[in-house]
């Protein structure tokens, strides 16, 4: 039997319960959105959504930039995100003079490359 194959079903035994617990946190809230104790926000504009739960290396950036590429020339599109580590607080829209450090560096990235794009961060997206 090859190491790295018992390594990783070991590795999966061993990752079981975290994976059942989260599936159960999901379930319940999956639930209370749908009797309505937790609430989502509608929008009265098409919305796209990039993101998961995990942080950095997963191609969120790299898949904004393919949809603002796909996107801009048919339709009136904008950006919105967080800001990570930038030096700021509150919402921003970037504009000339605008820098990295008060948009973070992503959000100045798309920014540059795509100047017909509206770009925004703040803490609250809402």
């Amino acid at each position: 039997m090859n190491f790295s194959s018992f390594f990783l079903k070991s590795f999966r035994v061993l990752l079981l319960p975290f994976a059942l617990l989260y599936g159960l946190i999901i379930m319940v809230r999956n639930w209370m959105y749908d009797k309505e104790y937790l609430q989502s926000s509608d929008f009265n504009f098409p919305l796209i959504c990039v993101g998961n739960i995990a942080v950095g290396g997963t191609g969120k950036s790299p898949m904004v930039e393919y949809l603002l590429k796909l996107l801009t020339d048919d339709f009136r599109v904008a950006t919105l995100s967080r800001g990570y580590k930038r030096k700021t607080k509150g919402y921003i829209l970037a504009e000339k003079g605008t820098s990295a450090l008060d948009i973070g560096d992503e959000p100045m990235q798309f920014f540059l490359k795509y100047p017909n794009v509206s770009v925004a961060v703040g803490e609250d997206k809402f």
